[in-house]
């Protein structure tokens, strides 16, 4: 049931836009290099580049594949994020920073 899944990755941003059911359509994100961060303690979202992977639960191989899934850890320009939506659902990226420990 269903289509295969998109495997978002690392790179200059291409989208493609695929039809549903009862007409619906959905764009699927298939590279994205930037990513919406949400610092919670200020509740301000802001713009950054994606450096790399460094941590997928998925699957771990997706790490060196720099595949990015719902709970994946990336690296930023700001700091390390987690991303919180589903990217080859959504069409974009977003992330919560992460505290430094």
């Amino acid at each position: 049931m269903g289509r295969e899944s998109t495997l978002t990755q690392l790179g200059e941003t291409r989208k493609k836009q695929v039809s549903g059911f009862g007409g619906n359509s959905k764009i699927r994100l298939l590279k994205g290099a930037h990513v919406n961060v949400t610092d919670a303690s200020t509740g301000k979202t802001s713009k950054a580049d994606i450096d790399t992977v460094e941590l997928n639960g998925a699957n771990r191989n997706y790490v060196r594949r720099n595949i990015i899934t719902k709970g994946a850890v990336v690296q930023t320009t700001l700091g390390k994020a987690k991303v919180t939506n589903r990217p080859g659902q959504d069409g974009s990226i977003n992330a919560i920073l992460l505290a430094e420990q």
